[in-house]
């Protein structure tokens, strides 16, 4: 399973563009389903997100998607999802938590997300992987006040949606990255992750700093 999300990830153009081609309009369902999932079922950080954008904006410069269409359909498909996280964290994120195959060091780094961009991680979250799916459930979880998390839920679906996928219908048709997209993809997998990254070498940094204080007072 893993080495078939990874196939699909990696070569997501190829996969979506041979749907388009046998499904016709199905692949505006099958990409709404996509981000709205991500983004909207605690269960689901996995699946792609950045790539999508981009690889949507790519085959939109090709013909195969109607770019007036799907950039919308997308942003209320990360929107409505957003808001659904939202609630079940505020109904039913004590439970939630307490199950077996809840990942706590996921909530865990999204609450550390939180603490140091306050409501902007909302925004700031939509480009981060895993944390984006996770942020909307904590600040649910947390009971922000839903009309602040609402503004910025709407923003940052609007941007992220946005930005990708324009991105990639301008820079998808140049030769150069048409022809790589595969290496394409996986920068933007390894730059979303860096903020991941920096913040857990940071906390254990800071972890081993504060071992060593407690050694030497010892």
């Amino acid at each position: 399973m893993i080495s078939q999300l990874l196939d699909f990830v990696l070569h997501i153009d190829k996969h979506l563009q041979a749907f388009a081609q046998d499904h016709g309009a199905l692949i505006y369902g099958l990409l709404f389903a996509i981000i709205f999932c991500e983004t909207g079922l605690v269960i689901m950080p996995f699946l792609p997100g950045d790539s999508l954008l981009f690889a949507v904006g790519a085959l939109s410069a090709q013909g195969l998607i109607r770019i007036e269409l799907i950039i919308p359909l997308l942003m209320c498909a990360a929107i409505i999802g957003d808001n659904l996280n939202y609630w079940i964290g505020r109904k039913a994120g004590g439970w939630i938590v307490n199950q077996r195959w809840f990942k706590r060091d996921y909530l865990a780094k999204t609450e550390a997300f939180f603490v140091k961009h306050g409501g902007k991680a909302i925004i700031l979250a939509r480009f981060v992987p895993i944390v984006r799916t996770f942020a909307p459930f904590t600040a649910g979880f947390g009971r922000m006040d839903y009309r602040r998390f609402l503004v910025y839920s709407l923003g940052g679906g609007l941007v992220w949606v946005l930005s990708f996928s324009i991105a990639g219908y301008f820079l998808g048709s140049i030769p150069i990255i048409k022809n790589n997209l595969k290496l394409v993809f996986v920068l933007i997998i390894v730059v979303s992750m860096l903020p991941i990254v920096f913040e857990v070498l940071k906390h254990k940094a800071e972890a081993k700093r504060a071992q060593a204080e407690k050694d030497g007072e010892a």
